[in-house]
């Protein structure tokens, strides 16, 4: 008599043997996999994925605050928001207010972190100087910057005064409020910046500059033919990054400005947060965000098309 265990043609061992079928231990596994991921997925579903939809619903109806009930407009919000002069200059705000900020952030960073490579106790201490800035919340920072640009009691106006200048409302003139608010954005963020790229510099093989040198490369050539080309992710990041923050403005600039003056530095998340939180008008509210989402995808999705990586490259 043989005592060899024939198995099954479904593969595993035979019921009798000591392994459950496949399929078995496989669906075991996948609920064991769901029951920790449950309530991380619990938490996502409920505060951040059904509010997403309920705001496009939102957007879709007169939805005010205490009104008794909430009239259905379908796109009429939209219409609206095509129509409205202040959507559009707040649209204009935040576009500027984003390419200046973000390519500024990225050269004044990319330069800190060329120049701040080393490992001495010298530049480890400037690092620190620089990335200070970005652990404040921008509500303080606001604040900070709001006193010391005062015209009338402010350091800045102080200095001015001592030299024989005249103070300048730095955030009272519509032409300077902007770029005021901008300056400020990046003196707080160009530290997140310098970090990120130079940990992406850092990452660069120093092989791949021995070669490009042999090969005759010098200055110029070696940043636009090896190091960018190496440090592609970690720009697509950077720049992503920075691109979202800087559409999502408004802490910064509801303290400093509150949009004015004659909405010079209104963004598109301060009309936002005007409509409903102000005038109590929450369907629009919810139109302009869907809005805002929208831009910020499809900037997205061209970045990392401009900024695609391949292990071939």
């Amino acid at each position: 008599m043989s005592n060899t265990t024939t198995l099954p043609a479904g593969g595993g061992l035979h019921p009798a043997g000591r392994k459950a079928p496949r399929a078995r231990r496989f669906g075991r596994r996948s609920w064991t996999a769901w029951l920790f991921a449950g309530p991380s997925l619990a938490i996502i579903l409920v505060f951040i994925a059904f509010p997403i939809v309920q705001s496009f619903w939102f957007s879709l109806h007169d939805w005010r605050i205490g009104a008794a009930e909430q009239e259905w407009l379908g796109l009429a919000n939209y219409e609206r928001l095509a129509a409205d002069p202040l959507f559009w200059n707040a649209l204009r705000v935040t576009l500027v207010f984003a390419l200046m900020s973000v390519v500024a952030q990225l050269i004044l960073g990319y330069a800190a972190a060329s120049a701040l490579q080393s490992e001495r106790l010298l530049a480890r201490i400037v690092r620190s100087v620089y990335f200070f800035p970005t652990i404040v919340a921008l509500a303080t920072i606001g604040l900070v910057w709001r006193f010391l640009l005062d015209p009338n009691i402010g350091l800045v106006a102080g200095i001015t005064t001592w030299l024989g200048l005249p103070a300048v409302g730095w955030l009272q003139d519509p032409a300077l409020a902007l770029p005021t608010v901008i300056f400020v954005s990046v003196w707080k963020n160009v530290g997140f910046t310098m970090i990120i790229l130079l940990a992406g510099l850092k990452g660069v093989p120093p092989h791949l500059y021995e070669a490009a040198r042999l090969d005759g490369a010098r200055g110029w050539q070696l940043t636009r033919y090896v190091t960018l080309p190496s440090i592609r992710p970690t720009l697509l990041f950077t720049t992503m990054i920075l691109t979202i923050n800087s559409f999502q403005v408004f802490d910064l600039v509801y303290v400093m400005t509150n949009g004015g003056p004659l909405f010079a530095t209104d963004t598109l998340v301060n009309m936002m947060f005007r409509e409903g939180f102000q005038n109590f008008d929450i369907g629009y509210a919810s139109a302009i965000a869907w809005v805002l989402f929208l831009i910020i995808a499809v900037l997205s999705a061209f970045q990392l098309r401009i900024f695609r990586y391949d292990d071939v490259d």
